[in-house]
């Protein structure tokens, strides 16, 4: 299901911005129709989804996917919301931008969760806000407890985060290391081993020349009175 909004600008881009809707939870098929409901959202634009989700550390919630698709989530419809200029690089500027205001551990149901984040892109894409029924539990805080699920009250993420591809660069190179690391070990322990398995014959090398002096000692005649 596609729904148009019109644009309060001049619409000088061409790129469409859309605004992909998910249910929450099934109580969503009634309450939708009353213009409330718990919902999910993402921004598509460049063909990727960028949405906004919690998780435990001070870096970005903001994580990208398949449009229409986001584990967890049920598909609702996709709104139109206006058209951007901007390339793709840009747009991803404007996601890294926002992912310092959006981080995953001040991701809040009330004031700041994927709606608040969906809103403010849209603003910085193409000047129009988001529908207000998308958003609007939130703005009833005292209805949330009542109306959604405790299991709910955080969007971990299941995405890949915009800024995970330099932390998994890191990750390999720790691993060539740490592999670098236990051979060297490996070689130092064979060659300690090697040692240690020569040392008993040099000992008994030792013994046996030490076994032939005695004997040759023993093999002298006794000096004369």
């Amino acid at each position: 299901m596609l729904c148009t909004k019109v644009s309060r600008e001049n619409e000088a881009g061409t790129v469409p911005v859309y605004l992909n809707v998910y249910d929450l939870t099934p109580i969503n098929g009634y309450a939708y129709w009353f213009g409330l409901g718990a919902y999910h959202s993402g921004v598509q634009v460049h063909g990727i989804e960028y949405a906004f989700g919690a998780h435990e550390y001070p870096s970005t919630g903001i994580f990208e996917g398949e449009p229409k698709k986001c584990e967890g989530f049920t598909y609702r419809k996709t709104i139109l919301i206006g058209k951007t200029g901007m390339e793709q690089a840009e747009v991803r500027a404007v996601m890294e931008e926002l992912g310092g205001e959006y981080r995953g551990n001040a991701y809040n149901l009330i004031t700041k969760n994927c709606n608040h984040f969906c809103n403010d892109a849209c603003v910085r894409l193409t000047g129009n806000p988001i529908p207000s029924w998308v958003n609007r539990l939130a703005r009833i805080g005292f209805l949330c407890k009542c109306v959604i699920p405790a299991t709910l009250n955080s969007t971990k993420i299941r995405h890949h985060r915009i800024e995970d591809k330099p932390c998994e660069e890191e990750e390999e190179e720790k691993k060539k290391k740490k592999k670098v690391t236990s051979d060297s070990n490996r070689v130092i322990s064979s060659n300690s081993s090697s040692s240690s398995s020569l040392s008993p014959s040099s000992s008994t090398i030792r013994r046996g020349r030490s076994r032939n002096r005695s004997r040759r000692k023993r093999a002298l005649p006794p000096s004369s009175p």
